[in-house]
């Protein structure tokens, strides 16, 4: 029955939506005239209406008679619609007003300029001027009830009943008409359907009609017969088929289970020639990588080393040279550019190391609460001379009592790297502004502003990637590109984070982010902190100290010989390898003995070794000098018993406090060992 109720239901929704759009059509036509209609005609009304008050109320203007005009517009209490009006003089005051009973009295401050009529929240507002002879003597305010949406609502609520109503009456005839109309068509679908069911073929469909249904009619009992004959024909052919396709189906299945294993072989070998496909791009293009990473790093290495050593070879050998003769003032400046190359070689080296370390996880870290407003001091020591050489002023704040997390050497390293940026690529005459703020409970940062040239959005995405100096052409500024991105490694080691923020032509704001903490209690100062950057508290009482270098270059001997030579606390022996440095050592029993390691015949290892085996010589401390600054050399020479390491170049403001201090705990010790002997 399915599809009777199909094919009725189809032809039942036909009509009905065809009645449907008549319907709506004529009455939506109806309707939108009816309040066309209603709209010319409210505001014809109101602009006669208006006109009529504005001529009775001309003479009121003229002669100023605000008694008459509000009895002339006391006249609108006839007209229920409307809810208030008002006159305005020529100058657009409120010169009158009327308000019907139960409505708001609420009049704009000033009349429109001209002639206009608006609706708004379901009110038609109607401004009307008033002219005579050509003068305007004012202008006449009208506000009535616009009843448009209510008009609406009802005619909507009369279409929807009349559209219900016809839709029912057209239900209700093509219910007694449908049967007339598809009763045939739906005795040819039973038989067909029958026919499928039950396979035969014998079945005929009756004739009801004599029109194009009949026709079809016959067409369909022809083509019953056709089938009937060749179904009888393909029944005799199918027994022979049927074993044929027997054999066939065999083969088939096996060539479909070969071809299956050969697919899974396929399948399995493209797998590997695809994995191995993509390890080899990925291993060639690392090579790649790895190569132009490497080009990149010797060509800027090559300049960036080559810059220093020319200033501080050709300087040498204008001093060295008799040809080329020079007066002592010039010395001196000669001397001071070897100076400055040979410090920004160090700071180039000290970069490249750092990033080495970083990079193969070398770098050991020695977390802990670490005084911010100390490190900020320092820092502001260290680069006031560098800002003062350019006129930068440079703004710390005035207290920052907050402790974070850090390595303080590290962090020290990260204030002085984003300090001397902000100084180095700075306009002269400019500022750099240091700030710290807490951006959570737990989280503090410091930030570096400076008042240089900016970044463009594209540098800032290069900003921390190694060996990008941001377009800037060799020799622009010094420096290898790879500070900031050791910078960020260190804080990142740390657990911060860093950041920049940039506007080109105002400036950069480098930020740095680290866990806030409680500060550590202050530890007793002890007595080789107190002592002073000159003799040692302890030199008094041990009158001269002797001071054993061993050294086998005579260049860094002299070096040292010229640091102490105004130290009249001091006495300086020297040997030039580890077998005399043993030998004067027992000879003299010194106060202090300075070690290199790399020496002739005994190395600084040996030597510090055959000193502690000694008792003459085990309580002598010794002082590592030497040029192995790896991480891990100084943690093996630490713990071989060195008292102090110390790394060439010689910074002789460490050199100096070295000295002070090894010679200030000589003397604590003796001052401990002569109260014991008292007791």
């Amino acid at each position: 029955m399915k599809p009777a109720r199909s094919l009725r239901r189809k032809l039942l929704g036909v009509v009905l939506l065809t009645t449907l759009a008549a319907l709506l059509v004529s009455v939506g036509t109806i309707i939108a005239y009816d309040l066309r209609s209603y709209h010319r005609t409210i505001l014809a009304d109101m602009s006669t209406q208006s006109e009529l008050i504005g001529h009775m109320t001309s003479a009121a203007l003229a002669f100023d008679d605000q008694r008459l005009a509000t009895e002339n517009l006391a006249l609108l209490r006839l007209r229920p619609k409307i809810n208030a009006g008002a006159i305005y003089n020529a100058r657009g005051q409120l010169f009158a007003n009327y308000v019907a009973p139960g409505q708001e009295g609420d009049f704009p401050r000033q009349a429109a300029n001209e002639d206009s009529a608006r609706f708004e929240q379901g009110k038609l507002i109607l401004f009307k001027r008033i002219v005579d002879n050509g003068e305007l003597l004012g202008t006449v305010y009208l506000r009535a009830d616009y009843e448009m949406v209510g008009r609406i609502v009802d005619y909507l609520v009369i279409a929807l009943g009349v559209t219900a109503l016809a839709m029912l009456i057209a239900w209700l005839v093509m219910g007694r008409l449908n049967h007339v109309i598809t009763q045939p068509i739906l005795d040819i679908a039973g038989i067909a359907r029958e026919v499928v069911e039950t396979g035969d073929y014998s079945r005929r469909a009756r004739k009801l009609s004599d029109d194009e249904v009949a026709q079809l009619v016959d067409s369909f009992n022809r083509m019953l017969s056709e089938i009937e004959a060749r179904t009888q024909a393909l029944e005799l052919s199918n027994h022979e088929l049927e074993r044929e396709a027997g054999q066939r189906s065999f083969a088939q299945q096996e060539v479909m289970r070969l071809n299956e294993e050969l697919e899974q072989r396929v399948h399995e070998r493209t797998l590997q020639l695809e994995a191995a496909n993509a390890e080899l791009e990925r291993a060639m293009a690392e090579a790649r990588d790895a190569n132009q990473a490497k080009t990149a790093f010797l060509s800027s290495m090559s300049h960036e080393l080559r810059t220093p050593l020319n200033a501080i070879l050709g300087f040498a050998q204008i001093l060295t040279s008799d040809k080329l003769p020079s007066t002592l003032p010039q010395k001196k400046e000669f001397a001071s550019h070897i100076l400055k190359s040979g410090r920004h070689l160090l700071t180039l080296i000290n970069e490249i190391l750092d990033l080495a370390k970083i990079e193969s996880g070398a770098v050991a870290l020695s977390l802990e609460p670490v005084a911010l407003d100390d490190i900020l001091q320092e820092c502001h020591t260290m680069t006031e001379p560098l800002a003062t050489q350019r006129n930068i002023r440079l703004l710390f704040p005035a207290h920052c009592h907050a402790t974070v997390q850090a390595d303080r050497t590290r962090l020290k390293q990260v204030a002085l790297n984003l300090l001397s940026n902000a100084i180095k690529y700075n306009r002269d005459g400019g500022a750099v502004v240091v700030d710290c703020s807490m951006t959570a409970a737990d989280r503090l940062r410091v930030s570096v502003q400076d008042t240089g040239l900016g970044l463009l959005p594209e540098q800032l995405a290069l900003l921390f990637q190694p060996f990008n100096r941001l377009g800037q052409e060799a020799g622009a500024e010094e420096g290898t590109g790879i500070g900031l991105v050791v910078t960020k490694r260190l804080v990142e080691l740390m657990g911060g984070a860093i950041g920049v923020s940039s506007s080109a032509g105002v400036g950069s704001t480098f930020w740095i982010e680290l866990q806030a903490t409680e500060p550590l209690p202050s530890p007793l100062e002890d007595e080789a902190a107190r002592a002073l950057a000159g003799v040692p508290a302890g030199a008094e009482a041990l009158g001269q100290a002797t001071l054993l270098y061993v050294e086998d270059n005579p260049a860094n001997l002299k070096l040292v010989e010229e640091i102490l030579r105004y130290r009249p606390d001091l006495r300086l022996l020297s040997a030039p390898d580890g077998h005399l440095g043993l030998e004067l050592a027992r000879a003299h029993l010194p106060d202090l003995i300075l070690m290199d390691i790399h020496l002739p015949c005994v190395s600084g290892f040996d030597a510090l070794q055959l000193l502690r085996a000694d008792p003459a010589t085990a309580h002598i401390p010794v002082i590592a000098l030497t040029a192995n600054a790896m991480p891990r050399d100084v943690e093996k020479g630490l713990a071989l018993g060195f008292f102090r390491y110390l790394v060439k170049p010689i910074n002789i403001d460490e050199f100096t406090e070295a000295i002070n201090a090894t010679l200030a705990h000589l003397a604590s010790r003796r001052a401990l060992a002569k109260a014991a002997v008292r007791t």
